[in-house]
């Protein structure tokens, strides 16, 4: 097996590619939702978004070795602006299940079957293309950008990262 070169920032491409995935499902999923035309709930999705992202920042990115820096995902630069470095043992010793991950999954999954509702309820094309980008980029783009631009080239890999113990595939 070959060594993948690690990143000790990652290049500017990578991270505009990873936000373009996760800001293009939230876009999604919030139109979706506001299809409804129930404003509140639009309102409680955008809220749990930005609940989650102000968690990563605070509590995962804090403590990990991209603190500071340019992670695939730029939020170890945005958590070096607005909070103290954590303890980067701490990072290492997380234990992720798959019971802490059904939020991240629910941001996705919830627009996707209310999108599915409304084109049951009363067919539209651009709704059911809308739900078919939104399944393709959840699961196929954050599969690659995990894969093969982030995970790939990750100096908190080398040391330890909880989501990989996760996704590890077992009988290697």
């Amino acid at each position: 097996m070959v060594k993948e070169k690690t990143f000790e920032n990652y290049p500017a491409g990578i991270v505009f590619t990873s936000n373009l995935v996760s800001l293009s499902i939230y876009l999604i999923g919030a139109f979706l939702i506001y299809k409804t035309g129930i404003i509140w709930l639009l309102a409680v999705y955008l809220a749990l978004i930005g609940i989650m992202e102000l968690r990563l920042i605070r509590w995962h990115c804090t403590d990990c070795y991209y603190y500071g820096k340019t992670c695939a995902f730029g939020k170890g630069k945005l958590s070096g602006m607005l909070f103290k470095k954590g303890d980067s043992s701490k990072f290492c010793k997380m234990k992720i299940t798959w019971k802490d991950i059904v939020p991240d999954f629910a941001i996705s999954l919830v627009p996707a079957v209310i999108g599915i509702i409304l084109v049951i309820r009363d067919f539209d094309w651009i709704l059911l293309s809308l739900v078919l980008v939104l399944f393709v980029l959840t699961f196929m783009g954050n599969s690659f950008i995990r894969s093969q631009l982030a995970c790939k080239h990750c100096k908190q890999r080398e040391l330890g990262c909880p989501a990989q113990k996760l996704f590890e595939k077992r009988g290697k």
